[in-house]
């Protein structure tokens, strides 16, 4: 069960990741339908993970377990938070057996508000592969808007695929 909320959207809680969590991370990290769109390609160990829960306090990022119902269903983070230009990057994970829900839309649209509006950053960027169409519409959704795209940028499962970068303005959210 994981720790009390930080934030709150429509369908889903937010909540800090802690040691507790470390196994449903796991199996989401590995799970052969995730991995490959996080640009990884090398299996993560239970030690590294715990590793990266210690780590997570020791950075300006802002990485969250996603909720729906008291269950975890993904997790979603600021990542690369620059203070100084006002920016961030946002990444997410949700587990295959929640796709389709709207617990990553959802989550989105409430993180962003936080950094927007808490953080009092500028701008939000996210990365999603051109073989993951369900990433993309999530971040439209939220109001990303395609800034361009990196022609065979990532070598995924034998093949070499574009990389869609998206950006959002606070002023456009």
């Amino acid at each position: 069960m994981p720790g009390p909320a930080f934030l709150r959207g429509e369908d889903v809680t937010l909540h800090p990741q802690g040691e507790d969590d470390v196994e449903f991370l796991l199996e989401l990290l590995n799970h052969p339908d995730v991995w490959p769109s996080l640009a990884t390609y090398e299996p993560t160990t239970e030690a590294e993970e715990r590793e990266w829960i210690e780590s997570v306090g020791e950075n300006d990022g802002v990485h969250l377990l996603i909720c729906a119902d008291g269950e975890p269903v993904g997790t979603m983070g600021l990542n690369r938070v620059n203070e100084v230009w006002g920016l961030a990057e946002l990444g997410y994970m949700i587990d295959p057996d929640a796709w389709g829900n709207g617990y990553a839309t959802d989550a989105g649209r409430r993180l962003v508000r936080y950094a927007f509006e808490d953080r009092r950053l500028h701008k939000i960027k996210a990365n999603a592969f051109g073989t993951n169409p369900a990433s993309q519409r999530v971040l439209e959704k939220i109001g990303f808007e395609r800034e361009g795209v990196f022609e065979d940028h990532a070598y995924v499962r034998g093949e070499y695929v574009d990389l869609h970068r998206y950006g959002l303005l606070a002023e456009d959210f």
